[in-house]
């Protein structure tokens, strides 16, 4: 996936006339397709993780919309950026932990359920906890029509969720056959996401892209050590604290693309923080999942059957 998108990156960004044919209006179509992959993979028993063990999810839940919405304001004002890129980092920043979270925590052999659980309940949070974060920081920058990204994330998070959720309960023989084609289908629908918008704004990127490529780099890091040391702290374990970690520091950067097109669609800079995360924390996540994965879980170890049970 990483390799995939940062090609993909490097040809909008580099050669944009091969991926202009790519309309920024496809956004949230394609992150329709990418929420609807992930429902497929869900079912409604997968939540009983959250009553199970509602402590954890919430220390998840918090820490993903304290740390990194905090983080991004530190950011965006410590680099002084423009008014439509701090608009963009703060959106990444407010939006919830992306699928990719998970992958990267079962290769790291972490808590697989819960990062799962912590996923989803974060996403089921975006549409009242993103637009209300995101005004907070920054309705003395720039405008943010709270009620326009509230109905955004529903018709792009919830409802496609929602329908992968119930496909998946009355149709699972179907699911089954076709499950494991979704992922190449949202990587595709992410990558198509990233061209089309580093494409259409790639002489701005040029431009801006040292100060946006550092902040991004920052902020995804700062996720992953806040991760840590929380599970560190509160002595979570090792499987609990890797999934704490990537959880927070991976955000669903594509979502935050698709919310800046729309809802900040005067200012199109607002888009490319989002973009350049979505290579970016591919990337780090690949390059965590060796470390952590050598990091011994003893009897927490999280297995596809552990997220299952």
């Amino acid at each position: 996936m990483a390799i995939v998108i940062l090609v993909v990156a490097c040809l909008a960004l580099f050669v944009p006339s091969t991926m202009l044919w790519i309309e920024t209006s496809w956004i949230n179509y394609l992150l329709m397709i990418i929420m609807f992959c992930m429902g497929l993979t869900l079912k409604l028993s997968d939540f009983k993780t959250v009553f199970m063990r509602p402590k954890e999810v919430l220390i998840g839940s918090l820490a993903q919309f304290i740390v990194m919405p905090g983080a991004a304001y530190a950011l965006a004002k410590g680099f002084e950026a423009p008014p439509e890129l701090f608009a963009g980092v703060i959106l990444v920043g407010a939006c919830p932990g992306g699928t990719a979270s998970n992958v990267v925590t079962y290769l790291s052999r972490g808590d697989l359920a819960l990062s799962v659980a912590m996923t989803s309940v974060n996403t089921l949070l975006a549409p009242i906890l993103t637009p209300a974060i995101t005004f907070l920081l920054l309705r003395t920058t720039i405008q943010v029509d709270v009620a326009a990204m509230f109905i955004s994330i529903a018709e792009v998070v919830l409802a496609p969720i929602a329908l992968g959720i119930l496909v998946n309960k009355f149709w699972r023989r179907w699911v089954e056959k076709i499950v494991g084609a979704t992922p190449y289908l949202s990587i595709a629908a992410i990558a198509l996401i990233v061209a089309a918008v580093v494409s259409h704004n790639a002489e701005k990127i040029r431009e801006t892209g040292v100060i946006v490529f550092a902040i991004v780099v920052l902020h995804n890091a700062f996720g992953y050590l806040a991760g840590l040391t929380l599970g560190l702290i509160l002595k979570l374990g090792p499987a609990k604290t890797k999934a704490l970690s990537v959880e927070i520091g991976m955000q669903n950067s594509g979502l935050a693309t698709g919310l800046a097109q729309h809802v900040f669609a005067t200012a199109p800079l607002a888009a490319v923080p989002g973009a350049i995360f979505s290579v970016w924390h591919n990337i780090s996540g690949a390059i965590l999942a060796e470390f952590y994965k050598r990091w011994e879980n003893g009897k927490s170890e999280g297995t596809i059957e552990t997220a299952r049970a």
